[in-house]
């Protein structure tokens, strides 16, 4: 178990009493939060070198992407905070924002290795949340 998971494990079992905590799916957290972590790098690393090629619309969706992909990832990682309702519209939202920068590096990924991978960080970004959002859907019904 990754010292992550304890943390996140440590941080859960407090709140037991809390509707649908208890049964959080822990790996799909853990999957997301490393997924949206990685689409974060990529999406900076893509921007930086966008911006000296002169690419402006997708180094912003880049920047954009990374602002969600963090904010997404904080939210996760504050359990104490958690509303299902919110996690669930950020997680649609992260999604959405995903695709849209995956689309617009995809765009430029034939002259563009930066891009190819960061389109593919998106993707698997997207993947992850869709989990989670299952997830989470699943234990609210």
């Amino acid at each position: 178990m990754s010292a992550m998971t304890e943390m996140m494990s440590a941080s859960m079992a407090g709140m037991a009493d809390m509707p649908g905590m208890a049964a959080m799916d822990m790996a799909a957290m853990q999957a997301c939060i490393e997924a949206c972590s990685a689409c974060e790098q990529a999406c900076v690393m893509c921007a930086d070198v966008d911006m000296g090629e002169g690419m402006g619309k997708c180094a912003s969706m880049c920047t954009m992407c990374a602002d969600v992909c963090n904010t997404m990832m904080r939210m996760m990682m504050r359990p104490m905070g958690y509303d299902m309702a919110a996690m669930m519209a950020m997680l649609e939202a992260t999604m959405a924002m995903c695709k849209a920068c995956a689309d617009e590096c995809m765009m430029h990924a034939d002259m563009s290795e930066h891009c190819t991978m960061c389109a593919q960080a998106c993707m698997e970004c997207m993947k992850a949340c869709e989990t989670m959002l299952m997830s989470m859907k699943s234990m609210a019904s």
